[in-house]
């Protein structure tokens, strides 16, 4: 098991438990680049450097310290920092429940596994988490992580709990910043009834199975042939989506249908092509089929159309 990264106690009034809580999510699977030296291969290392001195700090001599006016700072020192502790320092005391469904999306942050870590509480952590299972409640706790108090959302997840901490409400950028610019639009029925079907056609069970992260299977891929030194050729670049939809209604309409109205169209063009207004004949030669020119198709016409008229003219006679 890796080290938690939180320990400390689960509190419901006056029953407790101890308790391990570890992130529920990881991002060290993703590809990271290094800073290197472009000319030597080797890696680069940053430095401190005093902003007024511009000489460089060792590591014994930083320090914290807080900004009360420009350039003016108090200092900190870590072990004030670790005696400044509030009971949410050790224990995640439950205030209060509430209905899953009253907490806005927009509130959750990071998922936490919290799990105990005592033989002796164990029965104690069961019976909180029974006590919400079924309930549809989660359960509001605080506690100190990285220096900072979060409230954290807790529920029963398999043989343990999920706590997900939360933002508070400065956090929570202002909706109607972003949404003013946006009409209200009266939608028509037959377009709405279009869409809804499309909705239908598409709807599937959430399988997070499915999701691919295809940006990163090309980067790796892309590192493994420059690996090998194999020549790396460009990929052909996205197809833009199209903004500017004419008719909304007939886009609806070819999206139910597949797309296949879409054919049509392309199937008129094979047809022929109407000549564009003003064009005129090309009078410079073009190879085509049979190895004859445009000028002369044109003259073997002429030449036909002559002889026509020259029998006519005979057969009178």
């Amino acid at each position: 098991m890796p080290r938690a990264y939180w320990k400390g106690f689960l509190k419901l009034s006056l029953v407790s438990c101890p308790i391990d809580v570890n992130p529920a999510t990881s991002s060290t699977e993703r590809i990271s680049f290094r800073q290197i030296n472009k000319k030597t291969g080797n890696r680069l290392r940053q430095q401190l450097v005093d902003e007024v001195t511009r000489q460089p700090v060792d590591t014994a001599d930083k320090g914290r310290g807080y900004e009360v006016d420009k350039n003016q700072f108090v200092l900190i020192e870590d072990s004030e920092i670790e005696e400044l502790e509030i009971e949410s320092s050790h224990a995640i005391d439950i205030d209060s429940f509430v209905p899953a469904t009253q907490i806005d999306k927009r509130y959750y942050d990071t998922p936490y596994y919290i799990s105990p870590n005592d033989e002796v509480g164990q029965e104690a952590f069961a019976v909180i988490r029974e006590a919400m299972r079924g309930k549809d409640m989660v359960a509001l706790g605080r506690l100190v992580l990285s220096r900072r108090e979060r409230v954290m959302a807790i529920e029963p997840w398999d043989k343990g709990l999920l706590g997900t901490t939360l933002h508070y409400p400065y956090e929570i950028r202002n909706a109607a910043d972003y949404f003013h610019d946006v009409a209200d639009v009266k939608i028509d029925k037959e377009m709405r009834s279009l869409a809804e079907h499309i909705l239908e056609k598409k709807s599937a069970d959430f399988d997070p199975s499915q999701f691919k992260d295809r940006y990163e299977t090309a980067l790796t891929e892309f590192i493994r042939k420059k690996q090998a030194k194999v020549p790396v050729l460009k990929g052909k670049a996205a197809t833009p989506v199209a903004t500017n939809v004419v008719n909304l209604m007939d886009a609806l309409r070819r999206s139910v249908q597949g797309g296949k109205a879409a054919d049509a169209p392309a199937a008129k063009a094979k047809k022929g092509k109407k000549r564009a207004e003003g064009q005129r004949e090309m009078l410079l030669p073009i190879s085509g089929k049979g190895g004859k020119s445009a000028a002369g198709a044109k003259e073997a016409r002429a030449s036909k159309s002559s002889g026509a008229t020259a029998q006519k003219r005979a057969a009178r006679r």
